[in-house]
């Protein structure tokens, strides 16, 4: 009895401070660095996001705003309405809330972003969305 209220609790736990709904990305290491209220609804988050040389983290949205940074290596973000973009690191994009879009490494190396998003309390902050 004791084993099946600890697997639930920790799946609690597990649910409430998770980042991602969805699918795990093999190659992509997240860190948060920062979790703060914004104001009464919303609050800040940092992520570092560390990219094997060759993965993608696949389409996703966010419940608010994402401005990516990107801190090493080259990072392309693919949007499903728009052109995709390249960036270098020091380059730095903006990402509106709700906005269909992935990152993927494109080099031989690692590759890392630091994303700050201001989205709404107690939602998850990667909704990944479903494959075709």
């Amino acid at each position: 009895m004791k084993k099946i209220h600890i697997a639930a609790a920790l799946a609690a736990l597990l649910t409430s401070t998770s980042l991602i709904a969805g699918d795990a990305q093999t190659g992509i290491k997240r860190h948060e660095a920062l979790r703060n209220d914004f104001d009464a609804t919303r609050e800040v988050v940092q992520v570092r996001v560390d990219f094997a040389p060759g993965t993608t983290f696949g389409m996703h949205t966010h419940p608010g705003v994402e401005i990516a940074y990107v801190l090493e290596g080259t990072l392309q973000y693919s949007f499903e309405d728009k052109p995709s973009v390249t960036l270098k690191a020091g380059q730095s994009l903006y990402i509106p809330a709700g906005q269909a879009h992935a990152a993927h490494n494109p080099g031989q190396v690692q590759g890392a972003e630091l994303a700050t998003y201001i989205v709404e309390k107690g939602k998850p902050i990667v909704v990944l969305r479903a494959k075709p």
